[in-house]
C-alpha cells in the first residue's frame, strides 16, 4: 500500500503528491498542509531543498526513506523518519505526534 493510501486510512485528506523535485517545490512554497511526509530521494535527486523550505513556512514534516537515516541530510536528522515499508501504526503515530507537537507550539 501506498503511503498516500495509508494517510487517508488513517483519516487524513492528501492534498498533493509530487513525482520530481520541480513537482514538489510549488507545494512546499505555497500549498496549504498541515503535515509533508517527504521521501528522501525523489526521482533521483535528494529532497533537501524541499525541506529547507517547508521549514522556512514553520510547517511540520517527517522523512520516509529506503535508504537509511544516515542517507538524510545533516540539518535534518532531528527529524522523524520512517523506513520503507511503512507500518500503518508507526506511520499514526508519527502523524500524531507532530500534529500535536505543532498544535502545542501555536
Amino acid at each position: 500500500m501506498m503511503v498516500a493510501d495509508k494517510v487517508e486510512e488513517l483519516g487524513h485528506r492528501v492534498v498533493a503528491e509530487a513525482g520530481t523535485i520541480g513537482d514538489a517545490g510549488p507545494y512546499a512554497l505555497m500549498g496549504e498542509f498541515d503535515l509533508a511526509i517527504l521521501d528522501i530521494n525523489i526521482g533521483g535527486f535528494g529532497v533537501d531543498p524541499i525541506a529547507e523550505t517547508i521549514e522556512r513556512r514553520g510547517r511540520p514534516f517527517m522523512f520516509i526513506t529506503g535508504y537509511g537515516q544516515q542517507h538524510l541530510p545533516s540539518l535534518f536528522r532531528r527529524r522523524p523518519v520512517l523506513q520503507k515499508p511503512v507500518s500503518i501504526d508507526k506511520l499514526r503515530e508519527t502523524i500524531n505526534s507532530l500534529l500535536t507537537t505543532d498544535e502545542s507550539d501555536q
